[in-house]
């Protein structure tokens, strides 16, 4: 099972492209793997013959560097699966799609035995430390409240399965966490007789819910709010919409977009990245934009957006945006960049905060512009305000480095004509 970006640890084997006995050439597609953030095609690395396949299309939770078939070069004439599989301390799966047998660390590795070899790619992140369980008795085990590291499996190479869960006892006393000491929603609706339907966690979904919760627990946020008056802008984007008669459609966002770019060449301290050593600086503005898609946010990039103009902003976006809703995106597509940016104003929502998109310092988030009194000039008039809101990495951004940027950003909003030159 391949490792297809940085932070994937297992994956849907969505579909087989190949079968069982197809003759198969290096870069020919044998396969579609489902991870949190899109669908991928694998392709063979090598050129031989599938005599074997391991893991049937259609199932999730598939280890990174599981084997999932065997290839053998043509003229190696017959051989005997099993007898390989037994000497490489792994087997042909017997059990249901939704139950991936685990394998030790030494065939977590490509296996090679004469041509013979396991379609595996090595793994971005070591396994040191993983809890090998089924995916039922990982359901099982959080429903009862239970710590599967403290079960002990009875399963191939000690993963845990469903019987080991219902014979584990409930774990009380410094073994509970805070999160576990009482009911968790399921446990209390199911206590009180409540109607509910039970969806599943998609593997986006909790990809999601896990960093997110990783952020808020281990990155020190503060926050700093500004309002912008956009009538300028609301004019500017009317006269160059009409101009370009269908060519484009600039959004309120790609403005957004193109200010913050400018913003941080012009404050390149907001535009860097916290590791335990050093603190990254980045030379270029790669701006990451949130995309509500069905299964998930997710946060496509305008790469290099400081050298790029409005309509070139405005067509890749809108680009890079159908094909996050399609699941579509390429890995380099939204991962990486530098500095995040989430505008809710299309809902309405005229300010809130965000929650910063690690290994990123930064996240604008821009409401919806409103139109209300305003004061200019000693004189009360009618003006269309819209505020933003910089959730900024305090070890990382100081106040007075947060402060210069949303000054920075707020003029280029105000005074749109900067962002053309």
């Amino acid at each position: 099972m391949p490792a297809l970006s940085p932070t994937m640890t297992e994956g849907k084997l969505a579909k087989w492209v190949k079968s069982e006995g197809d003759t198969v050439s290096a870069g020919d597609v044998i396969a579609e793997i489902e991870t949190d953030k899109a669908t991928m095609e694998v392709e063979a690395v090598d050129e031989g013959k599938i005599v074997k396949i391991l893991i049937q299309g259609g199932t999730e939770n598939v280890v990174v560097n599981t084997p999932i078939a065997v290839l053998v070069e043509e003229d190696e004439g017959d051989v005997d699966v099993a007898a390989f599989l037994a000497e490489q301390g792994a087997v042909a799966p017997q059990q249901p799609a939704n139950e991936v047998k685990a394998v030790d660390a030494q065939t977590e590795q490509k296996i090679a035995v004469g041509q013979s070899q396991f379609i595996s790619m090595p793994q971005a992140n070591s396994t040191v430390g993983r809890v090998f369980a089924s995916p039922l008795a990982k359901r099982m085990a959080n429903d009862k409240g239970l710590d599967l590291k403290v079960i002990n499996g009875s399963g191939p190479h000690g993963r845990i399965v469903k019987k080991d869960v219902e014979n584990a006892r409930p774990q009380l006393g410094p073994q509970r966490t805070a999160a576990s000491s009482g009911p968790n929603a399921k446990q209390l609706a199911d206590m009180l007789g409540m109607s509910y339907e039970a969806q599943p966690v998609t593997k986006m979904r909790s990809v999601i819910a896990q960093r997110l919760q990783e952020s808020k627990q281990t990155i020190p946020h503060f926050y700093l709010t500004v309002e912008c008056r956009i009538d300028a802008l609301m004019d500017a984007r009317k006269q160059i919409n009409t101009e370009a008669n269908g060519k484009y459609k600039l959004s309120v966002n790609d403005f957004v977009i193109k200010a913050v770019a400018l913003a941080l060449k012009k404050v390149p301290q907001a535009n860097a990245a916290w590791t335990d050593n050093e603190i990254l600086m980045y030379d270029n503005a790669d701006v990451s934009v949130a995309v509500a898609t069905p299964t998930g946010l997710i946060t496509p990039i305008i790469k290099e957006a400081e050298h790029k103009g409005l309509p070139a902003i405005s067509v890749e976006m809108k680009e890079l945006a159908k094909r996050a809703r399609d699941g579509k995106l390429a890995p380099h597509e939204f991962q990486g960049g530098t500095f995040s940016v989430s505008n809710l104003g299309m809902y309405g929502i005229t300010e809130f905060s965000a929650i910063i998109n690690p290994p990123q310092a930064c996240i604008l988030a821009v409401g919806a512009g409103v139109e209300k009194p305003v004061v200019k000039d000693g004189r009360i008039e009618v003006g269309t305000t819209m505020m933003a809101t910089l959730s900024c990495d305090h070890r990382v951004v100081d106040g007075a480095v947060g402060a210069e940027f949303l000054q920075a950003f707020q003029n280029y909003i105000e005074n749109p004509v900067l962002l053309t030159l």
